[in-house]
């Protein structure tokens, strides 16, 4: 149950996790797992006995609290982890002002709350914070495995060309199920780089205009999504993808747009590309082939 006071263990998680989490906010509500560990490292201080090895494996007590403890804020629904990214999502945002302590007690009870509702006849093989399971500690090795995966992969779609890239994208909306008679030659296209059907004819609604920028190292603007909507018609939904980053007026242009445009930025390109893999053509794989290998996991 969620404890008035905190064993220096807890305390710990608190600290770093609360430092984590403004510093995602401030970074536009995501932060890779590489750079987790670097950061608290940085920017919190840590007693000897924090860094200190402890437990059957030997780990660091800090990181250990600090992994331990983030499944109590996934529970509370604060974070999201996903393909080596930590996610803020809006609850945890508007926890952070509630201070450091108290978002710990509501993490805490929204995993008292989970573990209670789990089938009473599960074999009870719980880890500790001072001895986690082989599973558990092999699901904070992931973390990282899955970061640098994303990296690598992030720095693959980065060398293409934006033509490459053009096609890379619609390689998958190929695979998730849409048609794409038309992908922009070079030179100029009129703001539309791919329209994709739903039927192979395109006799149906909705159409979709596709605009694509290659920028990697770019945060694209409002004015971008503005000139986007500006040239759908009737029956056509928008979708703006970017191998780069888009700013926070640009995703508030579009969620208040009375036109419909998705954007999907690089993180999730990436991540919408693993999820349809196993759907492409073998000439689509081969645009940004992927190689699948299993781990020991756990249900947390």
């Amino acid at each position: 149950m969620a404890k008035d006071t905190f064993s220096p263990t807890q305390a710990c998680a608190a600290k770093t996790l609360y430092v984590v989490m403004q510093e995602m906010k401030r970074r536009g509500g995501s932060m890779p797992v590489k750079d987790l560990y670097p950061y608290v490292e940085a920017n919190v201080p840590l007693t000897e006995w924090e860094k200190e090895a402890a437990g059957k494996m030997g780990y660091i007590r800090w990181t250990n609290a600090f992994q331990f403890y983030s499944i109590d804020y996934v529970k509370a629904g604060f974070l999201q982890k996903k393909n080596g990214f930590w996610y803020l999502t809006p609850e945890g945002d508007a926890a952070i002002s509630k201070g450091c302590d108290e978002m710990m007690r509501l993490a805490n009870a929204a995993y008292d709350e989970w573990k209670r509702n789990q089938d009473a006849t599960k074999p009870d093989d719980e880890p500790t914070v001072e001895n986690p399971t082989p599973a558990a500690t092999t699901a904070m090795n992931l973390e990282l495995l899955e970061s640098d995966a994303h990296e690598g992969i992030k720095k693959y779609v980065a060398a293409k060309g934006p033509y490459e890239f053009q096609e890379i994208v619609a390689a998958l909306l190929r695979a998730m199920g849409y048609h794409t008679p038309f992908i922009a030659p070079k030179g100029k296209d009129g703001g539309v780089d791919i329209i994709a059907y739903v039927d192979p004819l395109g006799a149906q609604t909705p159409r979709i205009k596709v605009q694509v920028k290659h920028k990697p190292d770019t945060v694209i603007g409002a004015p971008d999504v503005r000139a986007l909507l500006g040239i759908m018609r009737d029956g056509d939904i928008a979708l703006f993808v970017t191998s780069g980053t888009f700013s926070p007026d640009a995703r508030t242009t579009a969620t208040t747009s009375p036109k419909f445009v998705r954007l999907i930025d690089g993180n999730e390109f990436i991540e919408m590309w693993q999820e349809y893999y196993d759907k492409m053509s073998d000439d689509d794989k081969n645009m940004l082939p992927l190689k699948r290998i299993a781990f020991l996991g756990n249900n947390d």
